[in-house]
């Protein structure tokens, strides 16, 4: 009977969103979680920013892990039940800040940012990994930037895509939004540092490789981030920007049109 009601439990868990933190021998791993295959909705993304904020200003943290909920499906974007509600653009440049805000998190933390990607990414799930500072993956971690497929384009999470892949391979996922790009493709263009068989030797690997980050200097570490991520201090205004862009994009009538399969 007990073991019933764990069961019944571990499956409501799992079928509402939520971003989690939790702090072990200095290691703070975060998990989000949507039951739209990891989407990420406006109150996602803003508690996935405060959470990262947090974690890079805690004395206690020296490492931090981000990952996701799930199995097969690291992030697949936007929440497309978002997209469609978007009928101003104030909303809607509202709505792509929520991933500018994540990524200029990400950037600022002064630690290191190790990503655990299980499976596929897609659009600003993409922008997540790419702003990772060091992203490892399984075999099922394929790749897509769909968003041109949409009537709007990869415009917030394009600078920290191409920070990554290079103009060459962020141009090319870009242009071909209806295709999934292997794990072994993403490692070969940089974005992922290893990929794994199953998700169970990913986990060893992600820890193992967390607690060898702990031995470090937070100093040498805070000023190594600064260094990785020079060239990048405009991106407060860029990606704002770029949401303004997204933003009335998504309102135009193709983009409304493409939209309503996802209703």
């Amino acid at each position: 009977m007990n073991h019933n009601r764990k069961r019944l439990r571990n499956k409501f868990i799992m079928t509402k969103p939520y971003v989690k933190k939790e702090i072990k021998d200095k290691i703070a791993t975060i998990e989000f979680f949507h039951p739209a295959h990891n989407s990420l909705p406006s109150d996602i993304l803003a508690k996935l920013a405060e959470t990262i904020t947090e974690a890079g200003q805690d004395d206690d943290v020296l490492v931090i892990i981000l990952k996701s909920g799930g199995e097969r499906t690291f992030c697949a974007g936007a929440s497309f039940k978002e997209l469609i509600s978007i009928n101003d653009e104030q909303t809607g440049e509202k709505f792509f800040s929520g991933f500018a805000n994540v990524i200029n998190a990400m950037r600022k933390c002064p630690k290191f940012i190790i990503g655990r990607v299980q499976g596929k990414t897609v659009g600003g799930g993409v922008g997540l990994a790419s702003s990772m500072d060091y992203c490892m993956a399984t075999q099922y971690a394929a790749i897509k930037l769909s968003e041109l497929n949409l009537g709007i384009g990869p415009f917030v999470v394009g600078p920290a895509v191409e920070r990554k892949l290079g103009i060459s391979g962020m141009s090319q996922i870009a242009i071909d939004a209806n295709t999934f790009y292997s794990a072994e493709w993403a490692k070969d263009k940089g974005l992922f540092a290893q990929v794994y068989e199953t998700t169970e030797e990913l986990d060893i690997a992600v820890s193992e490789f967390a607690k060898n980050l702990c031995a470090y200097n937070p100093e040498a570490v805070k000023h190594m981030k600064q260094m990785f991520w020079r060239g990048t201090e405009d991106w407060d205004e860029l990606l704002t920007e770029r949401a303004k862009i997204s933003g009335k994009l998504v309102l135009s009538s193709f983009t409304k049109e493409k939209l309503k399969r996802f209703k």
